[in-house]
């Protein structure tokens, strides 16, 4: 049997395959001993053969003496938000992310209503062996609840953001084209944009699970939705992940405004509200340059951590910043909760073009231009290691850091290799002021590799 992907954001594999019955019954007695048999909330992003798993996972858990919180399809934000909120001891959300259809997997969540980080991972991977020992007899066996309406207690939050400008978001009442992938984004997401006055536009928000396109929200995979903006002749394009932890945007051209821009956008908007003094910013190692610029201009302080949703927050926490994230669509604002958050991130973002007076593609256009490519090498015959190490002795003359795989700064323009903690590939995002920069960084990498 081949075993799931086990890292820092949870496990992952492929449904029947890597991801059985027996070692979804294995992690979630694990988790039950580690939260100490206490209250646990569960939920699942929608894909085909979730209900299975939340079903394997529920009864797992009541056998090991915990109380249940069922939310049902639920993005992760939502569970997050709902472990927080109830007080619960621990999380389970059911769902594999970006990952492709036949994936599935498992994000653990702690007390505080955030992912386990790598000491806590530590203690949790503990228990894995143990298992035999957890499961309680039928005079213990807690009751659950099903609490498929925390979605409106989200949505409420999101509307309470306070430098939201609702009235202006109202007034300039936007069409727009939402494109959910069929997964746990799809209802919640429309209801969050009617209540801030817009004329929603429904792509793929059926909550099937079935995905029609690869579901990473990255430009190549959106042609259809970019389509569909122009067809309706829609002011802006919103496209969630399948957990719908991530934000990406279509400007009224129909052209993607960049993932990394979404973080971009945000900080602006929440800095530019913020009190001089509290202008504190947080991202990761591999979020475009255009935030720090937009941080400067502020006069604000912007610090990085190392990418994965946990380094980021627990860098915001240590610094107090007031909103932070990841250039992959992932936006963090304390306010509502620890936590990347597309409808946080819509919200924001509706309110930032409205009260600016500009469509999408002129506000992309006042932002500062970068030029960035994001690319993966397969690690079928090579390992990550020789990878790294052969790149970080071909530049070995520019500045380089390693707190997070391998970046590298030459003078205008930035390269990171980093393993991925979900897939077997390397991540390789390239930066640069222009197009023609970026395609010769890219060309010198891509034929380097035949000399591994």
């Amino acid at each position: 049997m081949k075993e799931p992907i086990i890292s820092i954001s949870g496990i992952r594999g492929i449904f029947g395959e890597s991801l059985t019955p027996e070692n979804i019954i294995r992690y979630s007695a694990a988790f039950a001993m580690y939260v100490r048999s206490k209250k646990v909330v569960i939920g699942r992003d929608g894909r085909i053969g979730g209900e299975l798993i939340e079903m394997l996972i529920q009864n797992t858990l009541l056998f090991c003496g915990c109380e249940v919180v069922n939310v049902g399809v639920a993005p992760t934000p939502t569970i997050t938000l709902a472990v927080e909120t109830l007080k619960a001891a621990g999380g389970i959300s059911i769902t594999a992310s970006h990952n492709p259809q036949e994936y599935n997997g498992m994000k653990f969540i702690n007390s505080n209503g955030i992912f386990l980080d790598k000491i806590e991972n530590k203690k949790l991977w503990k228990f894995f062996d143990k298992t035999l020992n957890a499961f309680v007899n039928q005079n213990n066996i807690k009751h659950v609840e099903y609490y498929p309406k925390f979605a409106e207690y989200h949505i409420a939050k999101v509307l309470n953001i306070r430098s939201l400008d609702i009235k202006a978001i109202k007034k300039r009442r936007f069409k727009v084209v939402v494109d959910c992938v069929n997964s746990s984004g799809s209802k919640i997401i429309p209801d969050l944009l009617k209540k801030l006055g817009c004329n929603v536009v429904k792509i793929d928000c059926s909550s099937s699970g079935i995905f029609t396109r690869k579901p990473e929200p990255v430009p190549e995979n959106l042609t259809q939705t970019c389509k569909a903006v122009k067809k309706h002749k829609a002011d802006i394009g919103i496209v969630i992940d399948p957990d719908a932890d991530r934000l990406v945007i279509i400007t009224e051209k129909g052209d993607p405004f960049g993932e990394e821009n979404t973080i971009t956008t945000v900080v602006k908007h929440i800095l530019s509200k913020t009190p001089q003094a509290k202008r504190i910013a947080a991202i990761n190692l591999s979020t475009s340059r255009s935030v720090d610029d937009i941080v400067s201009s502020l006069g604000g302080k912007l610090y990085k951590s190392p990418v994965g949703e946990i380094n980021v927050i627990k860098k915001m926490k240590q610094i107090n910043a007031v909103v932070g994230g990841e250039g992959s669509g992932g936006v963090i604002l304390p306010e509502v909760h620890y936590g990347r958050d597309s409808l946080v991130g819509t919200a924001i973002i509706l309110s930032e073009i409205a009260s600016s007076g500009l469509s999408v593609s002129e506000y992309k256009n006042s932002l500062p231009k970068y030029h960035i490519k994001k690319s993966k090498i397969l690690l079928n015959k090579i390992n990550a290691e020789k990878i790294i190490s052969f790149f970080k002795k071909k530049y070995k003359k520019y500045p380089q850091n390693q707190e997070d795989g391998l970046r590298i700064d030459f003078n205008s323009a930035w390269v990171n290799f980093r393993k991925s903690n979900t897939e077997p590939i390397i991540r390789i995002i390239i930066e640069a002021k222009t197009s023609r920069l970026v395609s010769e960084i890219y060309n010198e990498i891509n034929s380097s590799l035949g000399k591994i």
